[in-house]
């Protein structure tokens, strides 16, 4: 019997190196793009498609596979599109130019990417953690992770976690923008995500480090946010 594994869709796309790459914003943010699907059934969604999103379409075309949906991990422009430093970059709105298909978003954050993206709330699916999108025969759980943002969300699918910007191979997201929280980052850290297990494997929503993915084992024997041992030693380290 064929299990999901064997059925299982997943790209990692590098923005401006596998698309975008004439664009200088693109290069400079190293945005990564997922794409999760199911090999059987032809269907995936994009994950924060931005820069470049018919590119993207045409990627999953190109793979024999059609877009069902959009999942967000946040709604800063960079990984949903919108206004960001005085330019307008591509994203979710265009898509959904393309293909019909549903956003799925954190609860906390669905009024923000509506606000960013200026795409219609109908076109937005508001989810709790712990709250399961399938694509075909292929299950993604949605997590909850904020820190970062305050409806920020990762993505486990087959022992892979697609992160967003709660966490990098080093470091993690940045706690000094509007609504970003160190105390609700450091219970994400060691909290929401302690029950994913040291096998699975990361991916991060930028290339911020040499490589592009590591087991989350490795990860946090070298990541600097996993060395205090407790809040208040965390708290001292990187909420200053």
């Amino acid at each position: 019997m064929t299990g999901v594994s064997d059925r299982l869709y997943f790209r990692q796309w590098l923005s401006g190196r596998d698309f975008a790459g004439g664009d200088d914003l693109a290069r400079q943010m190293v945005n990564f793009v997922y794409a999760i699907g199911d090999r059987a059934t032809g269907e995936a969604v994009l994950v924060d498609p931005a820069y470049a999103v018919d590119a993207l379409l045409d990627r999953l075309e190109a793979d024999g596979m059609a877009c069902v949906g959009v999942l967000a991990t946040h709604y800063h422009p960079d990984h949903v599109g919108g206004s960001m430093m005085g330019l307008d970059i591509e994203g979710v709105s265009r898509l959904l130019e393309r293909v019909s298909a549903p956003v799925h978003v954190q609860a906390d954050e669905l009024e923000h990417v509506a606000a960013v993206t200026g795409v219609s709330a109908d076109h937005l699916v508001a989810h709790s953690s712990g709250d399961v999108v399938a694509v075909g025969a292929v299950d993604i759980e949605l997590i909850h992770t904020p820190g970062h943002t305050p409806g920020s969300q990762c993505f486990l699918v087959d022992d892979r976690l697609v992160a967003g910007d709660t966490l990098f191979l080093d470091g993690c997201g940045r706690m000094d923008l509007p609504g970003s929280d160190p105390e609700q980052m450091y219970e994400s850290l060691t909290g929401r995500l302690a029950r994913v297990p040291d096998r699975a494997v990361l991916y991060p929503g930028h290339r911020y480090s040499l490589e592009s993915s590591a087991t989350l084992g490795v990860t946090r024997e070298r990541n600097a946010v996993f060395r205090p041992t407790s809040r208040e030693q965390w708290l001292a380290a990187f909420a200053g």
